[in-house]
Order: structure tokens, then sequence, then C-alpha cells
């Protein structure tokens, strides 16, 4: 089975959310047949690269509520995320584009480190205070600490067209999907499930995928094989 997650670096629900999920993922029987793929999704697509600003600054603007509210709501995500165990600064955090980051995460997946990358990834932007944003040497150090060699990832955002036309398609089809949110989740391309849902949720939604996964259908035909008995000798 798999299931595919769209998801933001800057998007607390989705740092949550990913927590939530994982250890709904952790419990389930069939654990070890999910094969889980992390797609990107941009919550602010169109930021310059050089567009930063303070988290609470961008959410007066973006929402139009007051400072008070903003703070009390990143007091809310705190708590929420220390609940699953994880780190979360509620003040001097900055919010930027990206793009990049969804670009190295591609690169990562065909290397084999997109979780670690990811992870990391996470924690720099929710939890440390060094910014993810304004320093390109910060996303190779990020890499590196998840294995990539630090050379192919200066390649990677050098050139801004590296893994851009994947970024791009997954933005495209989660919104053939339906979704206008994030996290996103979907389950064998049968179930979605949006949001920081609780664990039950998602183990229901596993439990529930995996029973009504569609049976192997045989083609008919003759041909040799091995079993648990050895296999078939041809004979002239």
């Amino acid at each position: 089975m798999r299931v595919e997650i769209w998801s933001d670096i800057t998007c607390p629900w989705c740092y949550v959310g990913k927590a939530r999920f994982e250890k709904a993922l952790a419990a389930f029987p069939h654990r070890e047949q999910v094969e889980v793929v992390h797609r990107s999704f941009e919550l602010d697509p169109g930021r310059a690269k050089d567009d930063i600003q303070p988290v609470i600054s961008m959410l007066t603007k973006k929402y139009g509520m007051s400072e008070a509210q903003a703070e009390a709501g990143e007091d809310n995500l705190g708590t929420q995320a220390a609940a699953e165990g994880l780190p979360y600064r509620t003040r001097g955090r900055d919010h930027g584009s990206t793009f990049d980051m969804h670009r190295l995460l591609h690169f990562a997946r065909e290397q084999g480190r997109q979780v670690e990358l990811l992870d990391l990834l996470y924690r720099a932007n929710f939890a440390e205070e060094r910014s993810v944003f304004d320093d390109g040497e910060r996303l190779v150090e990020l890499a590196g600490a998840a294995g990539l060699d630090a050379g192919a990832v200066r390649e990677v955002l050098a050139d801004p067209q590296a893994y851009a036309d994947e970024v791009r398609a997954d933005e495209r089809e989660a919104a053939q999907l339906g979704a206008n949110g994030v996290p996103f989740f979907v389950l064998d391309r049968t179930y979605g499930v949006s949001g920081a849902q609780p664990v039950e949720v998602f183990t229901r939604a596993l439990t529930q995928a995996w029973g009504e996964r569609p049976p192997l259908k045989p083609v008919d035909g003759d041909a040799e094989a091995c079993g648990p008995d050895g296999c078939a000798v041809p004979r002239n």
C-alpha cells in the first residue's frame, strides 16, 4: 500500500500531522508493507526567494489578525507540538519561500534520503534559531546531515530549474485531487485524509484502506516457477 503526503516545510500542522501519522503507522500491523512518499506543496508558491519576514508579521498581514491573536495561535501550536514530543519555538521564527527546499527533497528522494532531510528541515524551521530561508549554506548543511553529498546539493541549488518540474507536477496533482490545504494524505489513491488528524483517525484510514485493497487477478497460463518444494526442472 502506498501513502502519499502533500506538505510544506512552513506548515506547522504538517509538522504535527506527520508525527501523528507516524505514530499510527508504527502500530499498524502491516507497516512494513506501506510505502510512504512525501510530495511538494507550497503554501506561498509565488513568494520571492528574498521575501523573508517574521512569522507573527506574516500572520497579521495574511490573515488580518492582531498581533495578540497571532501570538496566541503560535502558543496553541506549541502546545499541540509538545503533545507529540516535538520542539517548537513560538517566537522569533521567520517565514519565506520553500521552493528550494522542495527541489532538494526531490533530489533526496532519488538518493533514498528524503525522510531524513524532511525531518531535519522541519526541526530547523520550527525549533532552531538559525533561519532556513536567508542562507543557502544552511540548506547545504542540513542536506549533508541527512546523508547527501554537499557538492551535489550546491549544484542543485545553483540551478533553479533542477527538480522544478517535479515540484510543480506534485502541486498540479494536489490540485487535481482536490487538495487546497496541507497536510493532505492519500492512501492508495482511494482515500484522502485532510489535516493533522488525531492518531486514531489515521489508524482507521490505514486499516480501511488495507482491508479494501483489490485482490490480485491471476493471468492464466502455464510456466515454470519455484515454490516451497523447489523448482521445476525441464525434462527433454
